[in-house]
């Protein structure tokens, strides 16, 4: 019998650490105007069903972790900061940056990408 699951605290501390994560911006993200464009919605899907794609040690939630991750950064860090690199001294801009760039982090680690090649599905 298959079971699903939301967490799986058996994979490495890399992998879950970024599945919580990838819950929780989606989380923050319908709670501070997920609905303002269909690009951050659609952000938010891909978080939730990326987490629970490595939760259940799918290919397919990591890849989709890792796109929706890229383009968080991309949107939430990089693109913010062309033009503006005075913007690096910003408190609220230095808190917001750090989930994108964590999340980003965690799921490219070494045992992150080595544990996905060997066990997932």
């Amino acid at each position: 019998m298959e079971t699903r699951r939301w967490t799986n605290p058996s994979q490495p501390q890399t992998l879950y650490v970024a599945v919580i994560l990838l819950y929780l911006n989606a989380v923050l993200g319908l709670l501070f105007g997920g609905f303002a464009s269909p690009i951050a919605l659609l952000v938010i899907i891909g978080q939730i069903a990326g987490g629970l794609g490595i939760a259940n040690e799918k290919k397919w939630g990591y890849v989709l972790a890792v796109a929706v991750a890229t383009v968080s950064l991309l949107f939430g860090v990089v693109l913010p900061l062309v033009g503006r690199l005075t913007i690096i001294f910003d408190p609220v801009f230095l808190i917001g940056a750090i989930f994108p760039i964590a999340l980003f982090a965690l799921l490219v680690h070494p045992m992150s990408r080595d544990y996905q090649r060997v066990w997932f599905k």
